[in-house]
């Protein structure tokens, strides 16, 4: 298997209420990557994200770094697909649940064809939000023989109100509204797993007491490139990030790592 970086993109949907919380969704276990984990919605930056007619199709996308447009695509269009929750406008105004349930039809197809995205987004004189996405973080991992290895990009977003999460019952076999601290807690005790980037990136929700405190931190912190490292001290093995980059807990045991 070649070692080179896969392009993707992942979301972290908002909420305060009835407290602040994270939407996230349980893999299913069969899949190759991650199965069975918990992770935010996401997945493959794919060829028509990269579509230029995008910029025709949303907001803020011209805004955006060159380097992030189609990941903001990818992010976006991953939430529909698993969770049917849509970041996008009609007529200046955010989508109700009402418009995203008419879209159900829209999502199985574009589930199976992602290029269905644009195609959806254009017919339905729809316009991607793709201004309400904060880059919250990017994370490469370390070369590791036969292991895939994502170049993911963080997205934070407060959720659209009133639209409901419902899984895809594919990738995603179930969608949770979480708490950092409840999911963090789940995964101590053996009910719900997590891989090393996933849960080093809850770990630092935890940190903020509301979607609006982490849309602001997303702005303000150092949002480089994260490429966690092997480290060796007393014998053990260990994964290893920067210190300096915010995150509450920087290292954890390779086997307990390698095994969530």
């Amino acid at each position: 298997m070649t070692d080179a970086l896969i392009p993707a993109a992942t979301i972290l949907l908002l909420r305060d209420a009835p407290q602040f919380q994270a939407l996230m969704v349980e893999r299913h276990a069969d899949i190759a990557f991650a199965g069975g984990a918990m992770v935010f919605p996401g997945g493959r930056i794919d060829a028509g994200d990269h579509n230029p007619a995008w910029r025709d199709h949303c907001d803020g996308l011209d805004a955006a770094p060159e380097e992030e447009r189609a990941p903001r695509i990818a992010a976006l269009r991953e939430a529909f697909e698993e969770t049917g929750l849509l970041l996008a406008r009609r007529e200046g105004r955010l989508i109700d649940a009402e418009e995203t349930d008419a879209l159900s039809d829209w999502r199985k197809r574009v589930e199976d064809n992602d290029a269905l995205f644009f195609e959806m987004v254009e017919g339905e004189k729809l316009r991607l939000a793709a201004d309400a996405l904060h880059l919250f973080a990017r994370w490469r991992p370390p070369k590791r023989a036969g292991h895939r290895r994502y170049d993911t990009w963080f997205f934070a977003a407060k959720a659209p109100e009133g639209q409901c999460a419902v899984a895809d019952g594919g990738e995603a076999m179930e969608v949770v509204w979480t708490a950092p601290a409840a999911v963090l807690a789940d995964c101590s005790a053996g009910r719900r797993k997590m891989i090393f980037p996933t849960k080093r990136n809850v770990e630092l929700l935890g940190a903020s007491e509301s979607a609006e405190a982490v849309l602001a931190f997303a702005e303000t912190r150092n949002r480089a490139p994260i490429e966690p490292r092997i480290i060796e001290r007393d014998g053990e093995r260990f994964l290893a990030i920067p210190a300096d980059r915010g995150y509450p807990v920087t290292e954890e045991s390779l086997e307990t790592a390698l095994r969530s």
